[in-house]
């Protein structure tokens, strides 16, 4: 059995070595990108994922600050390495940031008590699959992408640069642009280890 998805899925994977030859136009990146996230579920159709992206000086911009920040903790003879993989991610043409509104986790705590201390769970998996969603349309448009994870470090500075509300969670970050170099083999545990199949 073949899957046009599952075939999607493979080809999905984490490029580092970023350009900023994007295979298809600025606007139809952003189109996908937004088509992404309003596609992806949620939980009580809450729509709670948000997200901002950056290209150019902005992209640039971001990933200044993150090393500002990463500075201050690394010590000073193991930056090097550190900041030779941020200008990887600032290589790239862009980064999107994905966030939680948690005002409408909040919202729906409060409608449906019963499930309150789901709510923010499932707002986080609602997340993860708008980063899937995204990172899947980018990898069939040819555009190669990984997923980060500088927050909470760099919170502070992308509210104050971009006004993105306190209410805003930043919870991952998605560096994109042309493939400059090939995949690797992916390598994947025995099913045995991973799945049960009953009935």
């Amino acid at each position: 059995m073949t899957s046009q998805a599952i075939a999607l899925y493979k080809k999905r994977r984490s490029q580092y070595a970023l350009g900023k030859n994007l295979p298809i136009s600025q606007n139809d990146t952003t189109h996908l990108i937004k088509q992404a996230v309003r596609e992806a579920p949620s939980a009580f159709n809450a729509q709670s994922s948000r997200a901002v992206i950056l290209y150019g000086a902005e992209n640039q911009k971001f990933w200044e600050h993150a090393k500002d920040e990463l500075r201050r903790l690394v010590p000073a003879d193991a930056f090097a390495a550190t900041e030779q993989k941020l200008n990887g991610f600032a290589a790239g043409a862009g980064t999107v940031l994905f966030f939680v509104d948690t005002d409408v986790v909040k919202s729906l705590q409060e409608q449906f008590t019963l499930y309150a201390d789901n709510f923010p769970i499932w707002g986080e998996q609602s997340n993860g699959m708008a980063q899937f969603a995204v990172w899947t349309a980018l990898a069939d448009a040819d555009i190669g992408a990984s997923l980060q994870h500088y927050n909470p470090l760099v919170d502070q500075g992308v509210r104050e640069s971009w006004g993105v509300p306190a209410h805003w969670s930043l919870r991952a970050q998605m560096p994109f642009g042309s493939n400059e170099a090939a995949f690797g083999d992916k390598t994947y545990m025995e099913d045995e280890a991973r799945f049960k199949v009953f009935g």
